[in-house]
């Protein structure tokens, strides 16, 4: 692992995630146009991560990148699993659904539980450093956004 790999990898997931928040921000003040552009590029930016993710780390190998998220699970949770890894792909399919086809109805709660949940612990719960308090501050810049009334 490089440094400069290590920086794309982690670097790419924050972008992604917080251009995810500043959409729904957006949409949230009725500027769908720069909604959808921002859920766009962030959407990209979370597939740059998976694609550092697998260049840095995982050597393009899903069975490393499964025993690597199943080390992790155990050394929180103690379940050793790599279902997690499969949870990531489902996320990464949804939001490319969500940038193809904005979600509408009560799809879109289910969406932003299910972003939420995945924000929540790769932000929160799986980040050992500082910077967890930045995801617990995109986490309730979401809630904030979704349930204050205009």
């Amino acid at each position: 692992m490089t440094d400069l790999g290590e920086a794309l990898t982690r670097g790419t997931v924050w972008l992604a995630l917080t251009l995810y928040v500043a959409s729904e921000l957006a949409a949230r003040r009725s500027h769908r146009g720069a909604a959808r552009w921002l859920n766009a590029l962030g959407c990209s930016a979370f597939l740059a991560h998976v694609a550092c993710a697998f260049q840095f780390y995982h050597h393009w190998s899903h069975s490393a990148a499964y025993a690597d998220t199943a080390r992790q699970t155990a050394q929180l949770t103690g379940w050793n699993s790599g279902a997690g890894l499969y949870i990531n792909y489902f996320f990464a399919l949804v939001w490319v659904a969500t940038v193809i086809t904005p979600p509408r109805g009560p799809i879109i709660g289910m969406v932003r539980g299910f972003f939420l949940f995945m924000i929540f612990n790769g932000a929160v719960v799986f980040v050992h450093s500082p910077i967890r308090w930045f995801g617990l501050l995109l986490c309730v810049a979401l809630i904030g956004c979704w349930l204050i009334r205009k």
